[in-house]
């Protein structure tokens, strides 16, 4: 593992008196891909929402790059950091969620250009530019002028994935991306994210993909009930989990 892009130390997050994270520990290195598996209610997208501060986290340490993504550090005190600055922080993280979330007034390559031209002030010429090549890299290239409701949910899942990339960011969250589609659509989605992973792209990636886990994933995570339970490389953790909890949530998924 190269030098770690996402480390968590101790994280909690508690919402009113329940506990959804209960110390969660796990460095990603650069170009990792970080498979997030475990029952539904086990924290998986909490800890994802964590940390790109779309979550506040209650205690413990979360840093992207060296650097928590919604605090800095002063005088040994955490202080939250203004929208603003957050934001600007955010942009490195990319994040794919189980909803397309496409903004339905917008084409497809309009809704790839809308968050470089707001946010970093692009002309249009050069978000265009880079939102054409985006559309042929997930293989939507004769799309580009479909609004949402003209696409099918894979198609826009790889829409969305392509307006994540348009920031350019060095980290991307996936979250559940194919657990929205019909079976049948899954792979067209699946096969952008391992060009991404060939490509050297580090990935959290919350999942019941297993083949995907075992195929590109470098570490995959089973968590329940807050807690990672056991973590490893995916191939002898899939084959072999240790833990009984483990073994038994794989028995029924497999």
């Amino acid at each position: 593992m190269t030098a770690s892009l996402v480390s968590a130390h101790g994280v909690r997050k508690r919402y009113g008196s329940v506990e959804v994270l209960c110390g969660i520990d796990l460095d990603v290195g650069r170009g990792d891909v970080a498979c997030l598996i475990g029952p539904s209610g086990s924290g998986k997208s909490t800890f994802l929402r964590c940390i790109n501060h779309l979550e506040t986290i209650d205690a413990g340490r979360l840093h992207v790059g060296g650097q928590p993504v919604g605090y800095e550090q002063r005088g040994g005190k955490s202080y939250e950091l203004s929208d603003k600055q957050t934001a600007r922080r955010r942009q490195r993280i990319g994040m794919v969620f189980q909803r397309f979330n496409l903004f339905p007034h917008l084409s497809a390559l309009e809704n790839i250009m809308e968050a470089p031209r707001r946010v970093r002030k692009e002309s249009k010429a050069v978000a265009r530019e880079r939102a054409e090549r985006l559309l042929d890299r997930v293989g939507l290239a004769d799309k580009a002028h479909s609004y949402p409701t003209q696409l099918s949910g894979g198609q826009q899942q790889r829409v969305a994935i392509a307006r994540a990339l348009a920031m350019e960011p060095e980290l991307m969250l996936f979250d559940e991306p194919t657990s929205a589609l019909d079976p049948e659509l899954v792979g067209e989605v699946l096969d952008v994210m391992l060009q991404l992973a060939a490509d050297g792209m580090t990935m959290i990636v919350v999942t019941h993909e297993m083949t995907f886990a075992r195929e590109v994933g470098s570490t995959l995570a089973f968590m329940d009930n807050g807690i990672i339970v056991e973590s490893g490389e995916p191939r002898p953790m899939l084959a072999a989990p240790e833990h009984r909890r483990t073994r038994a949530f794989l028995s029924n998924v497999l």
